[in-house]
């Protein structure tokens, strides 16, 4: 009996992707708009540069990073130990460590005293969500991750005849670069569907969801 059904059904299920360094499994939304885990915070190492929302990161300001919430959503953090909470605006993407929902900003993690901790259990709330979020979701498929941009390009080129709509997304970290080979998708349907065809030619296929 074939075992290619079965085999591209575990590639699509069990597709992680290279961020940060890491692997990382798929995050979803907070259910009920209520979220606990682990917080971190960022500062000096991202201070004055671009964040996913296209806006210049200010260390100052009263800003997180969230993996999946649209960007432009107004959250209160919680620290579950002390008590303190803080209104944060979401303008960028992340964290990448596993086990962490939230990186905070240098301002929001001196109002909940994490910044000597450095990381600390909080519950986040969603208090707004921008107008039209969910109809502006874009969706793409992760196919790679690579340090070496030429790598990264040996792929998309790889890709370029059977998806035409392949592109590279660097993603930079404090300490490195990843180029990220990914095939833009129209809606989640056409998605799935990129997903299921990359996951049958061998390809670690993870579905991408972004405001």
């Amino acid at each position: 009996m074939s075992r290619g059904p079965a085999r591209r059904a575990a590639l699509v299920s069990l597709a992680v992707f290279i961020a940060a360094g890491a692997a990382c499994v798929p995050r979803v939304r907070p259910q009920g708009g209520v979220e606990v885990g682990v917080a971190s915070w960022y500062g000096p190492d991202f201070h004055g540069r671009l964040t996913a929302s296209r806006e210049v990161f200010n260390m100052y300001e009263m800003t997180a990073a969230h993996p999946t919430l649209p960007l432009g959503t107004w959250v209160v953090v919680t620290h579950l130990e002390s008590g303190r909470s803080a209104v944060v605006r979401v303008n960028d993407r992340g964290p990448f460590a596993r086990g962490r929902i939230i990186d905070l900003s240098y301002a929001a993690a001196r109002v909940l005293g994490l910044v000597g901790p450095g990381t600390a259990r909080v519950r986040v709330e969603v208090l707004t969500v921008p107008p039209g979020s969910e109809q502006g979701v874009r969706y793409a498929v992760q196919v790679g991750a690579f340090v070496s941009r030429p790598n990264a390009e040996s792929l998309r080129q790889a890709l370029a005849a059977a998806f035409p709509n392949v592109y590279i997304e660097p993603f930079a970290t404090p300490t490195q670069t990843f180029y990220r080979v990914r095939v833009r998708a129209s809606g989640r349907e056409e998605a799935q569907d990129l997903a299921a065809r990359l996951a049958a030619a061998g390809y670690p296929a993870l579905l991408i969801e972004a405001p």
